[in-house]
């Protein structure tokens, strides 16, 4: 599906990461991907579909939970969790933090929960969600800007430098997450592209398979095209105040993480939590 692989007979290489954030109020978890009980048994927790499709590369050492242990830090401090949306690589980790409070947008978890179609039955896998007791969703928030975009209003028990920003168009209630790091924002675009050319402000381009699946996933084409348009409007005039990215682009991850998409974050940096940076790719 990417522009890795030498001929189209070879898979391409796609990631699907998080963001582990360390605030005042704990750690902060931005999308869970895989979890273990996907590892343990795939065939119960994702559908044949997308197993088939997809062949994800199931490692313990590569899941959230593990990668937070051998960072040296309890993973019982992961008090938040904030989804850009429920699909099922990007929620799978929830059962791994069954103490932690996630935030959504409303819209998501009812479209969700729903079942419409049967692609929605694919995508959408209820064995994941173990933790909805836990669930809080929000609205999108009237008259609050954050650089044209509207955002929810302040998440609960969240710092006020991470913004809950709506993009919809690949699910009803798909979202962004910026964050203030370093002096810049960092804006995690989930979902709402796949590969980094289409964030090319002249030139916008996609690799046909990449633009199969979003076609094939959207929920809504006009406001996900809408958005994409969007962050290209705000690289071109605020790229030196915000860095924008999304959750499966290797060459994007492998710029922001200093590594390889394939060696788990603890391999780099030990067991020094962030080597005193408030945010890591994982």
């Amino acid at each position: 599906m990417d522009e890795g692989p030498e001929s189209v007979l070879e898979r391409g290489h796609l990631t699907s990461h998080c963001q582990l954030v360390e605030t005042n109020s704990g750690l902060v978890l931005i999308d869970t991907g895989f979890g273990l009980q996907e590892v343990a048994d795939p065939h119960s927790r994702i559908s044949e579909f997308f197993l088939g499709m997809l062949k994800p590369d199931f490692r313990e050492e590569m899941t959230a939970i593990r990668q937070i242990e051998r960072l040296g830090y309890d993973p019982r401090d992961v008090q938040h969790i904030i989804l850009t949306h429920l699909d099922f690589d990007h929620a799978g980790g929830l059962d791994d933090f069954p103490w932690a409070k996630v935030h959504m947008l409303q819209e998501e978890r009812d479209s969700a929960l729903q079942q419409k179609t049967w692609l929605d039955r694919q995508r959408y896998r209820p064995q994941q969600w173990s933790t909805q007791k836990n669930w809080k969703v929000y609205r999108p928030g009237e008259g609050e800007n954050w650089f044209g975009f509207n955002k929810v209003h302040e998440l609960e028990g969240v710092s006020s430098e991470i913004a809950l920003i709506p993009l919809i168009g690949h699910t009803h209630g798909h979202c962004g997450v910026a964050m203030q790091a370093e002096g810049k924002w960092l804006f995690n675009t989930g979902d709402a592209y796949f590969f980094h050319e289409e964030m090319n402000v002249e030139h916008p381009h996609c690799t046909p398979g990449l633009e199969f699946y979003q076609l094939m996933m959207e929920k809504d084409h006009k406001a996900r095209v809408w958005n994409q348009q969007r962050l290209r409007d705000l690289k071109k005039s605020h790229g030196d105040r915000v860095e924008i990215f999304c959750s499966h682009d290797v060459v994007e991850f492998e710029r922001l993480a200093g590594r390889s998409a394939q060696i788990p974050a603890s391999e780099i940096v030990g067991r020094d939590p962030l080597q005193g940076q408030r945010n890591l790719f994982i």
